[in-house]
């Protein structure tokens, strides 16, 4: 998402983007700039520090409040105490107009390189698991999973290609303070398979009968 007033920076930051492959949203509102950003749920903002209404950097900071989506901050302001500022506040980074658009792309990639290389999200196959959100996205659908269901899929996605006993998932359901005896698994799994299946992975979690599952 682009919060910049300035309609030929934000035109060309729309254009720069789309070409480097990425969607954009534009702030057009800026009087319910917080409310915008909230509903439109954007994986980065780029934010300007002078906007109408309200400035960014407290804006920023409204963010912050709620929400832990990346943000650049991109302005004409060259000191260190905006800077200061805006870190403090809470921005993932920093960049100065006249920005140098190869920069700023190296900068945008890098932010959503670290996104991918954290620990809460989860690739598998066509899927992307988060952790924290107990949730399965496959394209634009979304799968919403219970803390019990998402525990025994963590653990299946870290021994992926490993036969995993019934008596590990219970042990670490229990280390997750979850305590659920055998038959309460046993619809667990059940539970998770079937939503496995409405994403087209019904044979994801094999029964190797006797020893306990395995995900292939």
């Amino acid at each position: 998402m682009i919060v910049e007033d300035d309609k030929t920076i934000k035109s060309e930051l729309k254009e720069l983007l789309e070409n480097a492959g990425y969607e954009t949203s534009l702030l057009e509102d800026f009087e319910h700039s917080y409310e915008n950003i909230m509903n439109a749920n954007p994986d980065l903002i780029l934010l300007d520090i002078n906007i109408p209404y309200i400035n960014g950097e407290v804006l920023l900071k409204k963010i912050r409040e709620t929400k832990n989506t990346p943000v650049i901050m991109v302005t004409s302001r060259a000191s260190d105490i905006d800077e200061v500022l805006s870190i403090s506040y809470g921005a993932d980074d920093f960049i100065t107009k006249p920005y140098n658009p190869t920069i700023l792309l190296l900068r945008i990639g890098a932010i959503f390189k670290r996104m991918e290389n954290t620990s809460d999200t989860i690739h598998y196959k066509d899927l992307i698991i988060h952790k924290q959100k107990g949730m399965i996205i496959k394209d634009k659908e979304e799968i919403i999973l219970t803390k019990n269901e998402m525990i025994i899929l963590n653990y299946l996605l870290n021994n992926q290609n490993r036969i995993v006993t019934r008596d590990e998932l219970m042990t670490d359901l229990w280390n997750n303070n979850e305590y659920i005896n055998d038959n309460a698994l046993t619809v667990n799994i059940s539970r998770l398979r079937s939503k496995l299946k409405s994403i087209g992975h019904a044979t994801a979690i094999e029964t190797r009968k006797g020893i306990g599952y395995i995900l292939t």
